[in-house]
């Protein structure tokens, strides 16, 4: 049965020794979470993941979720008594308003936390991760009287909440959708559409479930600028605030998925719904994107965290199988095989894995960061910078981390060998659940689209600029510092790799649009490449200085990390020259073939 142990250590080395999580005292928050509170909350995060969420992962894959006769949907029986311990911890709340009965934490600490539970059970997660995104966007769009209707029950998991996009014949083209809200004359719109695909749609664990819905209001005009969005809850709220009767929304039906057997992926009808208008008419994807942008990190969080919980239950098969003797001799003489992690090749897996989730976890948080930045710094300027940040990053952290999540998922269950293949060792569900955060919240060949098409020339390229100025002046600052020097030269042909790519779009992207949507998917991981790598030679500096300072005990896990780092510039980060190779090819092969050749 796989097994997970939180990586509090190392999310505490990146908070603490890399990104100085104590300089940003001034944000709020902050300062109420940091030194022994940030380790007694991580801690706890911790052991509700592996205690609660954990054992509860395989079950709610084998069991999955039912739809009953009535529409309603029941989870796999382990799964309340689990949300129940994250609600009654006061987990939903974390880095909510305190106005609303959130505890007022910064959003990096939430994001911390959140890798610990997305680990032990993703599909679980996924419950409140909805709620969360729900949350936001009422946070910044709804009324005051939406707010405090709707969020201080949302905050405390007595009510949850999805997002309704999608519908059978458009995906990522919003602008074909067909739901339609027409106005009761009484403030309120009735909806009425179906929605598919739509995660946590209907489930047992909540007593209302607050949906967002995307619709077209009467008389609005086509296309994507006549989208509004709608409060549509499952339990039309009474004179008091409380559910009352059903609202004209229900579940037609359960997807039957390949994975993330433990949520409810529903086909939601909306049958006349009554509904509340949210943010202005006509302007709901403005609205929306909060929740998107939101579920995006949240996807990219994924990515890592299964990518994490595959790896450690390969690390740790890799250690007890014996399987033939190491390339250069017997290592266990004593026994009749060596484990098989002797073997150069399985090391190949596990460091790579390694090299990316360490990198990834580092780059998540970081984002984090500027996220709290961009929300509340007291400085214009630096809150314009996060946001460039957040902007840039968002699709390569989402793109790149699912697709490196997935690719390590498959690496890990091959250490099992033929058990990999079987279920009771679990690491096909790691496989299963991990291939969707590919494909949802925009799949990653838009993702890669958006960075290339969108986010580059944003604001006249201010953000692009700004990581290009970032990454180059810390290998310029480090260009003496001899033991960091392996690590500066291997970022900085990354750098210089990503700037020439960027170059050719700019020339070419322009003069034949095919160009850029050639180069985007492989442009993405340049990217992402590079930002993985600016994350290690941050970490080894600051592993470097901790163990010059003398290290206090982890010396062993000061110089783990740096042997990690030099395995990802020595074996990852070449493959940017590739990337950029398949860049300058242009589009020209890749279109030139008809459709009916294929």
């Amino acid at each position: 049965m796989p097994t997970y142990q939180a990586p509090v250590k190392d999310t505490l080395f990146v908070l603490n020794d890399v990104l100085g999580f104590e300089r940003y005292s001034n944000l709020p928050g902050f300062a109420d979470s940091s030194g022994d509170m940030l380790e007694a909350i991580l801690g706890e995060a911790a052991r509700v993941a592996e205690e609660v969420y954990q054992p509860t992962n395989r079950q709610g894959d084998l069991e999955g979720c039912h739809r009953n006769a009535d529409g309603s949907v029941t989870t796999p029986k382990s799964f309340k008594a689990a949300f129940d311990a994250y609600r009654e911890g006061g987990w939903m709340g974390l880095a909510m308003p305190g106005e609303y009965g959130g505890q007022g934490l910064p959003y990096t600490v939430h994001q911390a936390a959140g890798e610990y539970f997305c680990s032990a059970n993703m599909a679980l997660t996924m419950y409140s991760g909805l709620t969360h995104g729900a949350i936001a966007a009422i946070l910044v769009h709804g009324t005051d009287e939406q707010k405090s209707t709707f969020i201080p029950k949302m905050i405390e998991g007595t009510w949850t909440g999805t997002m309704n996009l999608t519908e059978p014949h458009c995906g990522t083209d919003l602008g074909l959708m067909r739901t339609k809200a027409v106005p009761d004359g009484k403030g309120a719109y009735k909806i009425s559409g179906q929605k598919i695909f739509i995660s946590a749609g209907e489930h047992d664990m909540s007593e209302n479930i607050i949906h967002l819905v995307l619709a077209r209001a009467e008389g609005s005009p086509e296309g994507i600028k006549g989208v509004s969005l709608f409060i549509v809850p499952k339990f039309i709220l009474d004179e008091n605030g409380n559910p009352g009767k059903r609202n004209g929304v229900s579940c037609g039906s359960i997807e039957e998925k390949m994975g993330i057997h433990g949520n409810s992926t529903c086909v939601m009808n909306y049958d006349e719904a009554e509904g509340y208008l949210i943010g202005e008419i006509n302007r709901g994807m403005n609205a929306m994107f909060v929740m998107m942008n939101e579920a995006r990190l949240g996807v990219g969080l994924q990515g890592l965290s299964v990518s994490e919980v595959a790896y450690q239950n390969a690390a740790n098969y890799a250690r007890d199988r014996l399987q033939g003797r190491a390339l250069t001799g017997p290592k266990f003489p004593d026994k009749k095989a060596d484990p098989i992690i002797v073997h150069p090749d399985i090391r190949r897996v596990l460091m790579t894995a390694r090299a990316i989730n360490e990198a990834g976890r580092a780059l998540v948080l970081w984002s984090a960061i500027q996220a709290d930045i961009s929300r509340s710094g007291p400085d214009e300027k630096e809150r314009e910078r996060a946001e460039d940040h957040m902007a840039l990053l968002t699709p390569v952290i989402k793109g790149v981390l699912t697709d490196k999540g997935f690719d390590i998922a498959v690496m890990a269950q091959q250490v099992f060998g033929g058990h990999g293949y079987i279920e009771e060792h679990g690491m096909s569900q790691f496989v299963r659940d991990a291939r969707i955060a590919m494909i949802y919240e925009g799949a990653n060949g838009i993702q890669a689209l958006d960075l290339v098409g969108r986010k580059l020339g944003q604001h006249g390229g201010r953000g692009v600029q700004a990581f290009f100025k970032e990454v180059g002046e810390f290998c310029e600052e480090n260009r003496s510092n001899e033991a960091l020097a392996p690590f500066t030269k291997g970022l900085k042909k990354g750098l210089n790799d990503l700037q020439a790519a960027t170059m050719w779009l700019m020339q070419n992207g322009m003069k034949n649009p095919d160009n850029a949507g050639a180069a985007s998917t492989d442009y993405m991981h340049l990217f992402g490449l590079v930002a993985l790598g600016y994350m290690w030679a941050r970490m080894v500096k600051a592993a470097q200085e901790k163990l010059a300072a003398g290290a206090d005990g982890s010396e062993e896990f000061m110089n783990n990390k740096i042997t990690t780092g030099r395995f990802y510039m020595e074996r990852i980060m070449p493959e940017s020259s590739a990337h950029l190779a398949r860049i300058n090819a242009g589009a020209d092969s890749m279109m030139a073939l008809s459709a009916e050749a294929f």
